[in-house]
């Protein structure tokens, strides 16, 4: 997919058995299993955690320009640690080169972005319950953007409305996800190599048990 790419339209019939059955969530399952690839693959998901952090680092002495900057690069860096997860999930060979291949979905990763952010953020302001509704509603839109090339748009309403149907259960495992890294930050905020990494893994675990992987490369 090249970077500027607005995405596909997905058949909506596509996600009929997800969006109008029930299915369980394993919360403290998915996070096990997220400390057990990070453990096979420590070197290289520390080595690019450091980089967010230097990314993140250099656009604060920018100001409201690098404000701007890491808000752009925060969507696709972050899928790097998606797509890392996704290829483990395969059997595939993960290279340092494939947490950068967020990259590749720019432009629905950062609208993605950007909408969730200004809906939820209108959300908290009007009643903040509507805001919480759609900050864990969206929690699947990138990685239906990135495993099914997924228009923007489609992506957040897809995620919503499958999240809708156990919201409460995703509700809880946000809540254990923010804790691992509350525990991170504690940790003199070193920990946070190890938690954001973990939690990152354990919510794409989710998204391939409820969804499943469609795609054949990331």
């Amino acid at each position: 997919m090249a970077p500027f790419d607005f995405g596909q339209k997905v058949d909506p019939a596509f996600f009929d058995r997800l969006t109008g059955e029930n299915y369980h969530l394993n919360s403290s399952g998915y996070i096990r299993k997220g400390w057990e690839m990070f453990q096979e693959h420590i070197g290289e998901f520390i080595g690019f955690t450091l980089i967010v952090f230097a990314v993140s680092i250099v656009s604060s002495k920018l100001e409201s320009l690098g404000s701007l900057l890491f808000s752009s690069l925060a969507a696709p860096l972050y899928a790097g640690y998606t797509i890392a997860a996704f290829r483990i999930l395969s059997g595939q060979t993960l290279q340092f080169s494939d947490f950068f291949k967020g990259f590749n979905y720019f432009l629905p990763l950062f609208l993605g972005s950007l909408a969730s952010g200004i809906l939820v953020g209108i959300g908290f302001v009007l009643l903040i319950i509507p805001g919480i509704y759609l900050a864990i509603g969206y929690m699947l839109t990138t990685f239906l953007i990135i495993d099914l090339r997924m228009e923007f748009w489609q992506a957040m309403e897809t995620s919503r409305k499958i999240i809708t149907k156990n919201w409460f259960s995703f509700f809880g495992f946000a809540l254990l996800l923010f804790l691992v890294n509350v525990l991170g930050i504690i940790a003199l905020g070193v920990g946070l190599l190890v938690s954001i990494p973990v939690t990152s893994c354990a919510v794409a675990i989710a998204y391939q048990e409820i969804v499943g992987l469609y795609a054949e490369e990331w």
